[in-house]
């Protein structure tokens, strides 16, 4: 792995900013200053890094959960008024890990956690627009035409925010299920999005996140991503900032 990619992970500061470090010569590396970015070390190495004589936190190897986090947990480390978080839903063997993105304490459904701190950032990142599809039970039984102001969006202060994709799943006498799916990322999207047109929100569920998927997991329940699952993502955020690259590029 690349020196400053190291670094980063242990979170000394932002990819960037360790290259600049280690180009005034503030990083060695078994003793020798290191003054080139890019050299790959091994991890057997990593315990002979230091920046500015001190050593680096301790590392550990990259971990992928998926968990299926149920209605009534936070989404956090620790929650300072004693709420269950998700992190009570893991074994406590794991390495230190942290929640990519937050799903509030009525919303379930597929929640990535990881101690890759430059994936989780780039997942994350607005600009990056990684798709992420819910489920949605709604008040009332929506019309084509509430649709169409999803898609099209709607109008929330200087805001204004929209759907990729919405559609009927199916509906009851009183509600209906909708598939909604977003890549702007705004602060409650979904639930703010539902109120707009009408149709408040009585039930919400992530059902993927990029390429992962929910399927087949209980609430409560956990599982390690698969290698592949892993790569998709890579590709995911890298295709993501290429694409957002070039949409900058074209204005």
């Amino acid at each position: 792995m690349r020196i400053q990619k190291i670094l980063a992970r242990a979170g000394i500061a932002s990819r960037r900013q360790c290259e600049r470090m280690i180009r005034e010569g503030r990083v060695t590396l078994g003793g020798e200053r290191i003054v080139v970015p890019g050299l790959q070390i091994s991890p057997e190495q990593w315990r002979d890094l230091r920046v500015d004589g001190e050593k680096l936190p301790r590392l550990d190897p990259p971990l992928y959960i998926l968990l299926h986090k149920p209605e009534g947990f936070i989404c956090s480390v620790r929650d300072p008024q004693g709420r269950p978080t998700v992190m009570d839903l893991l074994p406590r063997n794991l390495p230190r890990l942290f929640p990519v993105g937050r799903l509030d304490f009525r919303t379930e459904g597929l929640l990535l956690l990881t101690n890759d701190g430059p994936l989780a950032y780039r997942l994350l990142h607005p600009r990056f627009h990684v798709p992420k599809t819910y489920q949605v039970k709604v008040e009332g039984l929506v019309d084509p035409s509430s649709l169409r102001l999803l898609l099209e969006g709607v109008g929330m202060g200087r805001e204004r925010m929209r759907a990729d994709e919405a559609r009927v799943l199916r509906r009851g006498p009183r509600h209906t299920w909708l598939t909604i799916e977003v890549r702007q990322g705004k602060y409650h999207q979904i639930r703010r999005m539902c109120e707009a047109i009408g149709h408040p929100v009585m039930r919400l569920r992530r059902i993927s996140f990029g390429p992962l998927q929910l399927k087949g997991l209980p609430p409560g329940k956990w599982r390690r991503l698969r290698g592949r699952e892993v790569e998709s993502l890579r590709r995911q955020a890298a295709l993501s900032m290429l694409g957002r690259e070039k949409e900058t590029r074209d204005r």
